[in-house]
């Protein structure tokens, strides 16, 4: 199943294709070795509240969130080969850097994940 990112505060939609990573191994994996992440989706790890940048090929805009999925830290522009950490996260979703527009997403704003729309199109 397809999920969307969506911020209760604006009603605006994050992302349209969120992966989940919930697993150890799909966590340590993240988007290690992409070459790019599109502009419309976003990688969701939980339980998770520090990343690195390691080995990583772009930039990333990262946003944690605790337990009640309220942000609690937003990093923008996160360059390859750093680590950054939020003591209070319990995940972490992780955008292509320059994704997230300033006022877009800000610590106190409540997320949630929704089934993504499907394509009619697609489905015929």
């Amino acid at each position: 199943m397809k999920y969307r990112l969506i911020n209760s505060r604006t009603r605006r939609t994050l992302a349209t294709d969120v992966e989940l990573a919930l697993t150890r191994e799909s966590r340590r994996r993240g988007l290690l070795g992409r070459d790019a992440l599109d502009p419309s989706a976003a990688l969701f790890l939980k339980p998770c509240l520090a990343i690195h940048t390691a080995f990583m090929r772009f930039p990333l805009d990262v946003v944690f969130v605790d337990g009640d999925a309220r942000v609690v830290r937003v990093v923008r522009q996160l360059p390859p080969w750093r680590i950054t950490v939020s003591p209070r996260a319990r995940a972490v979703i992780e955008f292509r850097g320059g994704t997230l527009n300033p006022g877009g997403v800000e610590p106190g704003d409540e997320l949630y994940l929704a089934p993504a729309v499907e394509d009619h199109a697609e489905a015929e």
